[in-house]
């Protein structure tokens, strides 16, 4: 896999499709995940045009971690989640679905069953509750 520039987060950076921000700087940009694997799952990513954590300058991969650490804190303590699960893949044998590098941020609490990725799309009204939960906590 490649770095294709047309992948989804590439066209959301350039404003060609619709998306539900929940933070944003000259770096990164944090939104929620449209399909879901837990309410709240939000994604962070760059935006430097990087396939993996590996092709990311190091100040790139700086701004990403420190974007991720700020969102997770604001999940947390929006969602009042015990635990937060951070994911990152790198590679289609890794499991990485879209070539541009992200995190995802999932809150995590006991007997909460986690769907597989991809299985059905929230709507732009389901998620931005939950994203202004969340930017109230940044």
């Amino acid at each position: 896999m490649a770095y294709d520039p047309n992948n989804i987060f590439a066209r959301i950076l350039r404003g060609e499709l619709q998306k539900v921000a929940v933070y944003e700087d000259d770096l990164t940009l944090a939104l929620m995940d449209i399909m879901p694997s837990t309410p709240g799952h939000t994604l962070v990513i760059t935006k430097e045009p990087a396939e993996g954590i590996l092709d990311l300058s190091p100040d790139g991969a700086g701004a990403l971690i420190r974007t991720t650490q700020t969102v997770a804190r604001a999940v947390k303590t929006a969602l009042a989640a015990p635990g937060i699960m951070l994911v990152q893949l790198n590679g289609e044998a890794a499991g990485q679905s879209i070539p541009h590098v992200h995190f995802h941020i999932l809150p995590r609490a006991g007997g909460l069953d986690l769907k597989l990725h991809g299985r059905a799309i929230a709507d732009a009204a389901t998620l931005e509750p939950i994203a202004a939960k969340i930017r109230a906590a940044l």
